[in-house]
């Protein structure tokens, strides 16, 4: 009975898709809960309220790197799911594996917006990125061993797609070890390995993906 059920568990990629969707869809709906209007009773005129504007840029700028890096990893998941023909019981959970990455990124938005000056925050920030690219890295390379893939994917598409994991983490990481410098040197770097891949498709759909 394990060996028949395990065998036919997990094996539908649209309804694994459906769940990606609702789980994307609540954490990048739950980030910007973390953005909240300036008090009333503090507010007098417009330059005060200009001032407690400049003080939430900090929380802006921390809310818009989590949003376009939860579009880039759905993006990145959905290349993926869009090339299975099927899907078993172990990719399945490695997905969700990865869905519980997704979730604990408002956690890890928040944490890094209230502290944004300690390596600390900045480090555990950059460790849900990492934790996302690996645990996607794995399905990926998974798939491909057990055949799980459709027969028409090339070679040349399959490798393109780790490249881009591979590459981004790295780039990531080097944004991490400039908090030894300063933690917005780290934010400012790794928004813009954001920004690069969610502009490359325009200019190179191949190494981008």
């Amino acid at each position: 009975m394990h060996a028949n059920y395990n065998h036919i568990a997990g094996q539908s990629v649209e309804r694994l898709a459906a769940l990606s969707d609702g789980v994307f869809a609540v954490a990048m709906t739950l980030l910007v809960l973390d953005l909240r209007t300036p008090a009333e009773t503090a507010i007098h005129s417009e330059r005060d309220l200009w001032n407690a504007i400049v003080l939430l840029a900090p929380r802006i700028l921390v809310y818009l790197m989590s949003f376009l890096t939860l579009g880039i990893f759905w993006v990145g998941q959905q290349t993926q799911l869009n090339h299975f023909s099927h899907s078993d019981r172990h990719l399945t959970w490695i997905h969700l594996a990865f869905l519980f990455g997704v979730s604990l990124m408002p956690f890890s938005t928040s944490l890094m917006a209230s502290f944004i000056s300690y390596r600390l925050a900045l480090l555990l920030y950059w460790a849900n990125i990492f934790v996302l690219g690996a645990i996607l890295f794995a399905a990926w390379r998974y798939a491909l061993r057990v055949q799980l893939v459709k027969p028409e994917l090339s070679a040349e598409f399959a490798a393109a797609i780790e490249r881009r994991i591979i590459v981004a983490q790295a780039l990531y990481a080097l944004g991490a070890l400039l908090c030894l410098i300063n933690t917005y040197w780290s934010l400012g770097f790794i928004l813009l390995v954001q920004i690069n891949y969610a502009l490359a498709p325009r200019i190179n759909p191949l190494s981008r993906l």
